[in-house]
């Protein structure tokens, strides 16, 4: 989070490039991006301090459609290059955008750093389950059986859950949205860029082309009540069609339990509140899959953190206080040095 003393007042369209959009028609990117649009626009940063960097995929066109600094990378290296612009000029607002292969097959390993390190960037996943721009292959949170061009009996790879794997590697900020809830992404987003640190939000994206309605058991209109529950802060964890059913916090098993209010002697007293500062509620949250329980959508977890690039600068004006000035030619004979005998 990078705080501005006069945002400027922005407008979506401000934020719109003249290039021309080259998703597939129908695809959960235009939502996303309409969402982004809406949130950089209430936050108000100006344009020229704000960087959109991403690494290769069809999530990775997303710098040529917005109004702002951008850095179109290499396959997985996004966090990287992020983490550098980050720690060059700290002003800047940095938001990452990354598909499911992109940040977590190839460019797993640099999620994780960018991560546990807090650095003070805005990580969007967009999880489709599928590489979209490669025509389809099964991606690291393709479900078991997915059928496609590299797994055409069905895929056997156990899927990784992205919001489980940025608790486990420490991030302070975890949180879900769905592409097309409009009201949702912005108020998700806003939280993520008002966050000291790494924020990490996963994005259930639709691809129309190979993984059409992979997500619809829980995003489908008919079925949203049921299999959806939306997180706040100190709200109990509520959700149903008629708002009846709860989720409870089994006190022998510490495991949670869908329960239904006024059944079998259970009230709204028994379901649990949520505590997006309770990580491992968050590690529970997150791992809730239908039909069992419904998904956890907002902030699963947001706690305080040291942020990298504040220790970095830090760290580096500590060294040159005790420094001494040294010439180039005296930095080079000093430290450890040997000599060459013949």
């Amino acid at each position: 989070m990078t705080e501005q003393k006069d945002p400027q007042q922005l407008t979506p369209k401000d934020l719109t490039t003249d290039q021309e959009v080259r998703w597939c028609p129908g695809c959960g990117d235009y939502a996303i991006i309409k969402g982004v649009r809406t949130a950089l626009a209430d936050i108000g940063t100006p344009t020229e301090k704000t960087v959109f960097v991403s690494g290769i995929g069809c999530a990775a066109r997303f710098p040529y459609y917005m109004a702002t600094y951008g850095f179109h990378t290499i396959h997985g290296r996004a966090p990287a290059f992020a983490t550098g612009i980050k720690l060059t000029n700290p002003e800047l607002d940095v938001w990452l955008v990354s598909g499911d292969g992109d940040c977590l097959s190839i460019g797993g390993n640099h999620t994780m750093h960018v991560l546990r390190r807090n650095v003070d960037i805005n990580l969007l996943l967009f999880n489709n389950e599928i590489y979209g721009l490669t025509k389809g292959q099964y991606s690291p949170t393709s479900k078991v059986g997915t059928r496609s061009p590299s797994t055409p009996m069905g895929s056997i790879d156990t899927p990784v859950s992205a919001t489980e794997l940025a608790l486990g590697v420490g991030c302070k900020f975890v949180a879900r949205a769905v592409d097309t809830q409009q009201k949702h992404v912005p108020v998700v987003l806003k939280r993520a860029h008002a966050h000291k640190g790494a924020s990490f939000v996963e994005i259930f994206q639709n691809c129309i082309v190979y993984n059409d309605n992979v997500f619809g058991h829980f995003t489908d209109k008919a079925v949203a009540a049921e299999m959806q529950i939306h997180l706040n802060h100190g709200s109990p964890l509520i959700f149903g069609a008629e708002q009846n059913k709860g989720i409870r916090l089994d006190p022998n098993s510490l495991m949670l339990e869908v329960v239904t209010i006024g059944k079998d002697g259970i009230t709204e007293a028994d379901i649990a509140i949520h505590d997006e500062k309770n990580r491992s509620m968050a590690m529970l949250l997150a791992a809730m899959q239908p039909p069992e329980f419904p998904v956890a959508l907002g902030v699963l977890y947001c706690a305080e953190g040291q942020d990298f690039v504040e220790a970095v600068h830090a760290q580096a004006a500590r060294a040159k206080e005790k420094a001494d000035p040294l010439t180039m030619n005296e930095l080079l004979r000093s430290g450890h040095t040997w000599s060459v005998s013949a």
